[in-house]
C-alpha cells in the first residue's frame, strides 16, 4: 500500500531552490504554453504498484503537426521506443509516453492506436512511437502485464495543463531512487521571454545530494535508470535541441548520481514554437524557419540543468512511503519516503 500521510512538501516549499533563475507559475512543465501531462496510476492488492504518465507536446494532431526535438543518451542500458528516427529526423510525432520496463510493447500499441484514430490520420501507414521507460519491479509485479494498452490510452487522453501530480503517480507509482521512494518530478525555468520546463521519472541510485550537500546515509544501490523530458517554447533546432538536452545530464549530476553500467539515462528535448514546427505545408518544400542562434542558447542550457535538478528533488520529496511486491526476491518490500525533517 501506498501511504499518503504525513503530507509531502516540494523542494521549494522548504526554501530549497536549486539555480538562480525564476521559476514560472506552476514550476512544472506545464508551464511551457500548450504542453499537457496525463496520468493512470495502478495501484491494486498487494503486488501491482505501477501505471503510465503522458507528455503530449500540443493538443492538435502531433503526426501532421510534427515538432522539433532532440535526444540524449548518457548511458544507454534501457528501452526508449522511437529513438533512433528522433535521432534521425529530429522531430515527435506522437504523445511521448513513460511507463515501467516490461510495459514498452503495450504503450507502443497505445500510442498507434490512439494516433491512428485521429482525424486526419486515415491513410498513416508508420507512427513512430515514443516510449520511454524505467524498471519498477522492486514495488511492482512488473510482470503481471500492466499496465495495459487501453490503460496507456486511458493516460494519453488524461493529458491536460496545469498542475502536475508527482511522486507516486503514473510512471512513477512503483520507482525508487537512493534508496527511497522515487517517482514523477517536474520543475521549470523562465529565461527572457521564454519558458522552459522538464519532467522526469526517477528510479536510479548513486550517493544523494540535495542543493549540493551530501544527505545523510550510504550511498544507494548504484543502478537503475532515469527518463528525462524536456519541453521549451524557445525556437530551436533539433540539432540545438539535443544540446539542451544534453546539459539535463548535469542536473542529474548534481543531485549524485551513480552513472553506472547498469542505468538507463535519457534526456528528450523538444520545442513548442510555432516558427519552428514540422507542419506539412513545411514538410512538402522549403521551409523558411526563424529559431535561436547558437549565440543565444546558453541561458537556456543553464535553465535545463536548474530544472533537471530540481524536478528530481522534487520527486523524492513528494513521494511517499510505499510498499510493495519485489519481483526478484519474491517478497513483500517497503521503501520508505525521503525524511523532510531538517530539510
Amino acid at each position: 500500500m501506498t501511504d499518503l500521510h504525513p503530507p509531502r512538501r516540494r523542494a521549494r516549499d522548504l526554501g530549497i531552490a536549486p539555480g538562480q533563475l525564476p521559476t514560472g507559475p506552476l514550476n512544472a512543465i506545464t508551464d511551457v504554453p500548450g504542453v499537457l501531462v496525463g496520468h493512470v496510476t495502478l495501484v491494486e492488492g498487494d503486488r501491482t504498484r505501477t501505471g503510465a504518465t503522458a507528455i503530449r507536446p500540443h493538443d492538435g494532431n502531433l503526426y501532421q503537426d510534427k515538432v522539433p526535438a532532440g535526444l540524449a543518451i548518457l548511458n544507454g542500458y534501457g528501452k526508449l521506443a522511437g529513438a533512433t528516427q528522433i535521432l534521425e529526423l529530429g522531430e515527435v510525432e506522437t504523445p511521448i509516453v513513460l511507463t515501467n520496463t516490461l510495459g514498452v510493447g503495450r504503450a507502443i500499441e497505445g500510442v498507434n492506436r490512439w494516433t491512428l484514430a485521429l482525424p486526419g490520420n486515415e491513410r498513416a501507414a508508420s507512427v513512430n512511437a515514443v516510449v520511454g521507460e524505467t524498471n519498477d519491479g522492486r514495488l511492482n509485479d512488473i510482470r503481471a502485464g500492466l499496465p495495459t494498452t487501453e490503460q496507456v490510452i486511458a493516460a494519453i487522453e488524461a493529458a491536460k495543463d496545469g498542475p502536475v501530480a508527482e511522486g507516486c503517480a503514473g510512471a512513477g507509482t512503483g520507482t525508487v531512487a537512493f534508496g527511497y521512494k522515487g517517482g514523477i518530478g517536474t520543475s521549470s525555468r523562465l529565461v527572457g521571454d521564454y519558458r522552459l520546463g522538464v519532467l522526469v521519472q526517477s528510479n536510479y541510485g548513486g550517493t544523494l545530494r540535495i542543493d549540493g550537500r551530501k544527505w545523510r546515509g550510504d550511498a544507494a544501490e548504484p543502478d537503475g535508470s532515469i527518463m528525462i523530458v524536456l519541453a521549451t517554447d524557445a525556437p530551436l533546432s533539433d540539432r540545438n535541441l539535443r544540446r539542451l538536452a544534453e546539459r539535463c545530464f548535469g542536473g542529474l549530476a548534481r543531485t549524485g548520481a551513480a552513472l553506472s553500467n547498469g542505468s538507463g539515462d535519457y534526456a528528450l528535448a523538444f520545442s513548442t514554437a510555432a516558427d519552428v514546427r514540422r507542419s506539412p505545408e513545411r514538410r512538402r518544400g522549403l521551409a523558411n524557419v526563424a529559431e535561436l542562434s547558437n549565440d543565444r542558447v546558453s541561458p537556456l542550457f543553464e535553465a535545463a540543468i536548474e530544472a533537471t535538478e530540481e524536478a528530481i528533488l522534487n520527486s523524492l520529496f513528494m513521494a511517499t512511503t510505499t510498499t510493495g511486491f519485489d519481483v526478484a526476491r519474491q517478497r513483500a518490500v517497503t521503501v520508505p519516503a525521503l525524511p523532510l525533517e531538517g530539510l
